[in-house]
């Protein structure tokens, strides 16, 4: 490359990471509070985003840090564990990712059903969402997500009669209205990001008018970070504080490996390693759990914002996290300024994007399954927690899948109108793959055909035969022949199929 472009592409780099700095500034520190976490926090997970993931190989061009899309899970962690033992749990989890990453497993994580990864993110963004609502009113959250939906209505009478509750209510509504009506101002006006705008507008209006709405609280960085020690160790090897290491891994790793999917669509340069960015992500989420800071995944709205500002190389996101450190080191007393409500705002706005509206029809038409995947596995993040739902997404889709490659039919020769041949013998093929899911339908057929007729049952012709379906077809012939009537003869499978045999032939698919 020569000097020229190099210096070109500094340039960019340079103009790139200013706009993605400020993209991920109010988002940093709006998922740090929804987190229940000290904001500090948030930036300091950015910073490691951009100084320790950054630098390593994997994705060039997409950017790391805290993402909405684990707030739920920080925030149950936290409530139940302690903020301290955070850090042990984030820590554990960039290990067990450098491990997979090791491991060459970072390219079978494309292979998570995309309809389990749309229904995390919708129930993600559904708890998100209504957590936010009562943030937008200066309110505490339940902790549960059918706790906060149930608790609606009373948020809704109590804010009412509330001034205070009220005036945070029009500080957050206003910021939604913004961020709504952002990308219709002229372009102009849009190179400010929109978040960044709003979060500034509304600390502005609050700070004149003297607005009387809570405003987060600053600890300073020093007393934010809270290494954890021996004892917060020691929880990891209680079978709950396993479950929710594993949540972190699965999810962060999915979510930043669909991202990098994401990204490598949007530019022409190198593509995504997946299993070196799956060890970068578990670098930098070590070196979060070190300083006992949120964990990170690569996030797709900065990332896209780094691709539309015309970054080049890693340059922009490693500097990106540079200006984070500066903010935070020059300017510490800003973080207290900003109202809560306005961030709940910011939040309220990002859960409403995690979940697929769009989609949902489309999706409903084409493949039906699928879409009842999606909304079982948001519904039951919903009703129960983040880790309990993922996996009974997953079961749903291994079932829905079991379900639709297990077709199997028979082909019987023989009958004429109803009558057998004048030679007495039918011959019943099965075809197909014989799964347990189908037994149901398949003996209720074969306890159809007729009982004082000789029946040739004719396996060979199966390409699959699992252990339950094999024993309750012979089950079957074996209870047709004790009841006294015209046997059953078996032709069980062999390498070879056998030729098909002439004559009339009907199917009956199952």
């Amino acid at each position: 490359m020569s000097r020229f472009a190099s210096l070109r592409s500094l340039r960019a780099d340079f103009t790139a990471s200013l706009v993605v700095f400020l993209v991920a500034l109010p988002l940093c520190v709006g998922v740090a509070v929804a987190s229940g976490v000290p904001a500090e926090l948030g930036l300091v997970t950015g910073i490691v985003g951009g100084l320790v993931t950054g630098l390593l190989p994997g994705s060039s061009l997409q950017v790391s840090g805290p993402a909405a899309g684990l707030t739920v899970l920080v925030y149950e962690a936290v409530q139940t564990y302690g903020l301290r033992a955070l850090g042990a749990l984030v820590l554990a989890a960039g290990l067990l990712q450098l491990a997979m990453g090791a491991l060459r497993l970072g390219r079978w994580f494309r292979a998570i059903s995309v309809a389990v990864v749309h229904g995390m993110l919708a129930g993600i963004g559904l708890v998100l969402m209504a957590g936010q609502v009562y943030a937008l009113a200066d309110a505490k959250a339940p902790s549960s997500g059918l706790a906060k939906l149930a608790g609606l209505p009373g948020l809704v009478g109590d804010t009412v009669s509330s001034g205070r509750a009220l005036t945070a209510l029009a500080v957050g509504a206003g910021t939604i209205a913004l961020l709504v009506l952002w990308p219709r101002l002229p372009a102009a006006v849009r190179v400010v990001p929109g978040s960044l705008a709003a979060v500034a507008l509304a600390t502005a209006a609050t700070a004149v008018f003297g607005l009387p709405v809570a405003r987060v609280e600053v600890k300073g960085l020093l007393d934010a970070v809270q290494p954890p020690g021996g004892s917060e160790f020691a929880q990891l090897a209680h079978v709950g504080t396993i479950g929710t290491v594993l949540a972190f891994t699965l999810i962060a790793s999915a979510e930043s490996l669909f991202s990098a999917a994401a990204v490598d669509r949007l530019h022409d340069g190198p593509r995504t390693d997946y299993d070196k960015e799956l060890m970068a992500q578990g670098a930098g989420n070590a070196v979060c759990g070190a300083l006992g800071a949120l964990p990170m995944t690569a996030v797709i709205v900065r990332s896209a914002a780094n691709l539309q500002a015309g970054a080049r190389t890693k340059a922009s996101r490693v500097l990106h996290g540079l200006w984070l450190l500066v903010f935070v080191v020059l300017l510490p007393g800003a973080l207290g300024m900003i109202p809560v409500a306005t961030l709940a705002g910011v939040l309220v706005l990002a859960g409403w994007k995690l979940i697929p509206v769009k989609d949902l029809v489309p999706l409903w038409r084409a493949h039906r399954g699928e879409a009842v995947v999606l909304a079982v596995t948001a519904g039951a993040i919903v009703v129960t927690n983040m880790f309990e739902g993922v996996l009974l997404g997953l079961l749903m889709a291994i079932v829905k899948t079991a379900w639709e490659t297990s077709h199997v039919h028979l082909e019987i020769d023989g009958i004429s109108d109803g009558e057998p041949d004048g030679d007495g013998l039918l011959c019943v093929r099965v075809l197909g793959n014989a799964t347990f899911l189908r037994l149901p339908k398949l003996l209720d057929q074969l306890e159809a055909l007729p009982r004082d007729r000789v029946i040739r049952l004719d396996l060979r012709r199966l390409r699959h035969l699992d252990h339950a379906c094999e024993l309750a077809l012979l089950g079957w012939a074996e209870r047709h022949n004790g009841e006294g009537v015209e046997p059953v003869r078996v032709q069980h499978r062999v390498v070879a199929a056998a030729p098909a045999a002439s004559g009339p032939s009907q199917g009956h698919p199952l």
